[in-house]
């Protein structure tokens, strides 16, 4: 975002003092930890631990972050993201064995993640190149406000070996400087850019985690509202699908969750009711002639568990086909913050089934995709 034209950051001076006080906060936080018993919890004492320091190391962060003005949040955005560009590529390909390659779909700029044993910069012979499978349209989270394609990449990569197929996250444009509907018409760009490319909407996947879920069911309403052919399936990992936030759990888990208890939508908003089903899925007419098979997962630990729970109801009311998760003891996002526990192994054993049986590979898949 931070690239962008129309986008203020802050003087270096004043973004030095942002991170500065981001590590101090941060510091803070991870001292209270000893003091909230984190031994305890849903798994063994590792998982616990690590749990615990995790949670409280992002609650830290997206606390002192939302406080921020929005040119200075820009600056410390774009820091970690040129951190995250030099450290990224490199790790994944060690550990995943997963290209990163920047490209423009649909003139939305975003990053390719693929297996390097199915690119042709690593494997001359098209013959023992590992075949692709579908595609991913994956839209990052942060709340509608935050985060970039290149901090997704090491949970992308992990998707990338689940399920065979290659991902494209898109760089899709944020609040408040872009409010509602810039992010939709992005993603709606990019996706009609891959059909563009030869992608079969029976051959691809839109998927996304927190903002980016809430955002990837708003896509296919709108396909739906432009007679789009809609993607083969949906898959999203604690989805925010209902923007009213008014359920129980947003209090009640508000200490166990990453996110901060006052959680911010207004920026996206913009004087959208937070009940428009074209921002809050869960608010909306779903009919499986047009919502597609949906993968979701979300923890009981966390403040979107109500809405994400009703979401899901309505899903398997009207007749769509659904394949939920909810896992105990768990917070936000856990998947891509907890990738070693348990719980978010049991995710990626899920995907991996559902994969072979909702989406098949594309014979025509090429690699200029």
């Amino acid at each position: 975002m931070a690239d962008r034209p129309e986008v203020r950051t802050a003087s270096g001076p004043v973004t030095a003092l942002a991170v500065v006080g981001l590590a101090e906060n941060m510091l803070n936080g991870l001292a209270r930890v000893p003091f909230r018993r984190p031994w305890q919890g849903p798994g063994g004492l590792l998982d616990n631990l690590g749990q615990s320091v995790t949670r409280q190391a992002v609650r830290s962060f997206m606390g002192y972050s939302m406080g921020l003005p929005i040119d200075e949040f820009r600056s410390m955005e774009k820091i970690l993201d040129d951190v995250c560009k030099a450290v990224m590529p490199p790790f994944i390909a060690l550990t995943d064995g997963v290209e990163i390659t920047s490209d423009v779909v649909g003139g939305i700029h975003g990053l390719w993640c693929r297996a390097r044993a199915s690119s042709e910069n690593y494997v001359d012979d098209p013959a023992e190149r590992q075949e692709i499978g579908a595609t991913i349209l994956y839209l990052h989270g942060g709340g509608y406000i935050g985060t970039s394609p290149i901090m997704y990449s090491a949970f992308t990569a992990s998707l990338v070996n689940t399920t065979g197929h290659e991902v494209f996250i898109a760089d899709y444009r944020m609040a408040p400087e872009f409010p509602f509907p810039a992010g939709v018409l992005d993603a709606a760009d990019a996706y009609q850019g891959l059909l563009d490319r030869g992608v079969s909407p029976d051959h691809l996947v839109i998927a996304g985690d927190s903002g980016g879920g809430g955002l990837a069911t708003s896509l296919v309403s709108y396909l739906h509202s432009r007679s789009m052919p809609m993607p083969a399936a949906v898959a999203l990992f604690s989805p925010e699908v209902d923007l009213d936030l008014d359920h129980p759990s947003v209090t009640e888990n508000a200490d166990l969750d990453i996110l901060p208890w006052n959680v911010p939508v207004t920026p996206y908003l913009q004087g959208v009711q937070p009940n428009d089903a074209r921002v809050s899925i869960v608010d909306g007419d779903l009919d499986p002639e047009w919502f597609p098979p949906t993968f979701v997962c979300w923890g009981a630990d966390e403040m979107f568990r109500d809405g994400i729970r009703q979401f899901v109801e309505r899903l398997e009311s009207a007749g769509v086909e659904v394949y939920a998760m909810e896992e105990f003891g768990m917070f936000h996002v856990f998947p891509i913050l907890m990738p070693w526990a348990e719980s978010s192994k049991q995710v990626f054993r899920a995907l991996q089934e559902l994969s072979g049986r909702v989406v098949k590979p594309d014979p025509n898949a090429e690699q200029t995709h």
